[in-house]
């Protein structure tokens, strides 16, 4: 059967790839964007291209109405922990007050059919763990005002889904990565800098360890919790790839120069601390994974072709 789905923030990296899956399977996508810095409005003549997408500019705070659909995709977020840290106004407003209103447009639609909402969270709203790993019932712990923004719309859905039977899903994915990537994140910052002649600001010594997702395995999670999963639960996404911050910087000035580095120090400046850093993230998928997911991108095998696309298509 085909479904009728809006993609909010369908022009930012996560949810363009989750609108290319959608459109796949031949259903009917209402993307939803508010294009600020980190969209790619470009995407739009793409997008279009397929009779199956129609477009609406709006910021989901402000979002009015909903058409008759059957899930609300939202991957609308300001995301950046380091933006976060300087000034919170927009995350507060989109990670939060942005939530509330698609829950209240859900509700209002309690006397015809109230679609379901998948939202985006994070697997940094468990915080950090040096050992193990997060389950969807541990406590959330966020450590910065990103995943605080987070961790409190993801707690706004638990309390609208209890109240008023608002149907919800949540999503917590660890660090996604892939070609389109804006370039405050990690690869393409790197080949930017690399691409300017500056030193890589890499926090904490590079010692934070993270889990690397290709964004398409992100998407076909998504595809496959709304065929096969449940309505009222919550997914933990990941591929258990994992590896310290700085292990990935040197395969990616590896992989930009086409040779191993005699010293790669020469290439990063270590006096960068982030207030708020978290050291491990780690979570446990085998929820999603029984439902017959499982990542296919391997991030070493990948990486290569990542970076040349960043190479390539300089961001400045």
């Amino acid at each position: 059967m085909k479904k009728a789905v809006y993609i909010t923030g369908c022009l930012g990296f996560i949810g363009s790839y989750i609108t290319r899956e959608c459109l796949n399977k031949g259903w009917y996508v209402k993307g939803v964007d508010k294009i600020t810095y980190a969209s790619r409005p470009e995407l739009i003549k793409e997008f279009e291209k397929n009779d199956n997408f129609s477009f609406h500019r709006e910021d989901i705070a402000k979002l009015k109405w909903l058409y008759d659909c059957d899930y609300i995709i939202n991957t609308a977020a300001e995301t950046h922990v380091d933006n976060s840290i300087v000034d919170s106004d927009e995350f507060l407003h989109s990670n939060i007050n942005g939530v509330r209103n698609l829950l209240e447009l859900i509700r209002k639609r309690k006397y015809y059919q109230m679609p379901t909402l998948l939202h985006f969270s994070t697997d940094e709203v468990y915080g950090d763990i040096i050992k193990g790993s997060h389950t969807e019932d541990d406590l959330l712990r966020p450590s910065n005002p990103y995943s605080a923004t987070k961790a409190a719309a993801d707690q706004l859905i638990l309390a609208w889904g209890r109240t008023y039977n608002v149907p919800y899903i949540i999503v917590r994915p660890t660090n996604n990565y892939g070609a389109g990537q804006h370039v405050e994140k990690l690869i393409p910052k790197i080949c930017k800098y690399m691409k300017i002649g500056k030193k890589i600001n890499l926090h904490d010594g590079g010692n934070p360890t993270r889990i690397w997702l290709h964004a398409k395995d992100t998407a076909s999670a998504v595809i496959k919790i709304i065929e096969a999963g449940a309505v009222n639960e919550i997914y933990n996404i990941s591929s258990n790839f994992e590896q310290k911050n700085i292990d990935t910087v040197q395969k990616i000035l590896k992989c930009y120069y086409g040779k191993a580095l005699d010293s790669f120090e020469n290439y990063i400046d270590f006096n960068f601390e982030r207030p708020g850093a978290d050291l491990r993230y780690s979570i446990d998928d085998s929820k999603l994974r029984s439902l017959g997911w499982e990542p296919k991108a391997d991030f070493d095998s990948e990486l290569d072709e990542i970076v040349n696309y960043y190479k390539d298509n300089f961001i400045w």
